[in-house]
């Protein structure tokens, strides 16, 4: 349990952020590609859940919050700047964010209570919530903006 804690959770954040932020300061400006690497970000955040000894299957509750949430925040944001901009998509995304929670939150219990009932143990630790919410925020995101820019071809 030492290794799910708060110091490894906080040390594991701190990296796969800076990772994150170096990466998508590459790529940021190329709308086609920019989803799909948000999404493979969205699996360096398993790393160190393998570490300390957790399956990626005990923290699906917290994928699935993360990518539900995070996807439609996405929606919402596009959405918002698609109306009135920058102030459009900032509203967008807060609105959208207070929705999303609630909808992502019953998802999250769904699994949570599915796991439980199939013997995986999924009791959230600092490390387990932390990571398993980065993944899901990412891979949502990541597939709602290839979708918008690659499939739809929307641009802002």
């Amino acid at each position: 349990m030492k290794k799910q804690g708060f110091i490894p959770a906080l040390v594991s954040v701190t990296i796969i952020s800076i990772v994150i932020v170096c990466v998508i300061s590459f790529t940021i400006y190329n709308a086609k590609i920019i989803g799909p690497v948000i999404s493979v970000l969205g699996f360096i955040p398993w790393i160190p859940l393998q570490i300390s000894g957790r399956t990626i299957k005990s923290v699906g509750a917290d994928i699935v919050f993360g990518a539900i949430d995070t996807g439609i925040l996405g929606i919402a944001a596009l959405i918002g700047a698609s109306f009135a901009g920058v102030l459009g998509a900032i509203v967008g995304g807060a609105v959208g964010d207070s929705i999303t929670d609630g909808f992502a939150g019953l998802f999250e219990g769904k699994i949570a209570e599915h796991l439980r009932k199939h013997g995986i143990e999924e009791a959230r630790t600092p490390l387990s919530s932390s990571m398993g919410k980065m993944s899901g925020c990412l891979i949502g995101v990541g597939i709602v903006l290839t979708i918008a820019w690659s499939i739809l071809g929307i641009s802002i």
